[in-house]
């Protein structure tokens, strides 16, 4: 026999913008299908929206229907409290302010200089110093692309100092980019972020001794082949070029590099020696960027 449950499951599921929000938040377990058949009929009796009906009736608050709108346009944007990822992320937890608009202006600028097209999709985020923001930007740089629609991955490549597993809340003893590299992981070692469409991330994973050394090796040139296949764009994170010379090694693997300062405090002399090193390794200098945030 058929239960109310599975009606109403049927009925939200069907073609329709306001139905396929019930099948959003269900699915979520933001609602229940009790809760969705009260909705659908106060929908029906004063020809309301479906969120509009669910407010009214105190099942659901603004926050859910933002939420479904999000994930029916494949448009991830969290909201204040979401644990799943660090709020640092502002890409994907502020989309309207000052910050990610200028972030998006970037990502137009990068696109127009052919980052994510079939010759260049891999760039590396490179800067001077240590605390410059590379994680920051490396990090909200791949969610704005993956809001666009485009598959991205994110790569940890600072063996050194990592923090994109502390951003995206990933288990730091699990297999990542030196597991693969040093060939004790595969392609699982990549981990595709549920609350945010699109967007994957491969951490920098156990820190190891040798990490010049691995990041030297060919697998690094075969893994961004590979990755090439199955996404549009690839962000790299890179140690400081003060500390080593990994992010020379990651930028000339990759291709192409944006340069990252930060606004009162890179040394100019550090920006212009970076930015000879990756001239002099061939590397296509796709933009700077005077990080004040």
């Amino acid at each position: 026999m058929e239960t109310s449950s599975q009606r109403v499951t049927e009925s939200i599921a069907a073609p329709g913008r306001d139905r396929a929000i019930g099948a959003i938040l269900i699915d979520a377990g933001r609602l229940s299908a009790e809760g969705a058949e009260k909705i659908l009929r106060e929908q029906k009796a004063h020809g309301l929206r479906f969120g509009d009906a669910a407010i009214a009736l105190g099942l659901l608050k603004q926050a859910d229907i933002d939420f479904a709108l999000n994930r029916q346009f494949e448009y991830p944007v969290l909201h204040a409290g979401d644990e799943s990822v660090s709020e640092e992320l502002i890409a994907a937890f502020k989309p309207s302010s000052a910050i990610v608009e200028q972030l998006r202006a970037l990502r137009s600028q990068l696109m127009v200089r052919g980052i994510g097209d079939a010759l260049t999709r891999s760039l590396a985020v490179v800067s001077a110093e240590k605390g410059e923001g590379r994680s920051f930007i490396a990090a909200n740089l791949a969610v704005v692309f993956s809001q666009l629609g485009e598959r991205t991955l994110l790569i940890d490549a600072d063996l050194r100092r990592p923090r994109q597993h502390e951003l995206f809340k990933l288990d730091p003893r699990s297999s990542g980019l030196s597991s693969l590299l040093s060939g004790r992981a595969g392609s699982e070692a990549i981990v595709r972020i549920p609350s945010l469409v699109g967007l994957s991330v491969l951490p920098a994973g156990a820190v190891p001794p040798n990490p010049q050394e691995l990041l030297a090796r060919a697998q690094f040139s075969r893994l961004l082949d590979e990755a090439g296949k199955s996404f549009d764009v690839i962000i790299i994170d890179t140690p400081s070029a003060a500390s080593s010379a990994d992010s020379s090694i990651v930028a000339a693997r990759s291709g192409a590099a944006l340069l990252l300062a930060r606004q009162d405090f890179t040394p100019a002399p550090a920006l212009l020696a970076l930015k000879g090193s990756l001239a002099a390794s061939s590397v296509k200098l796709v933009g700077a960027v005077l990080n004040n945030f």
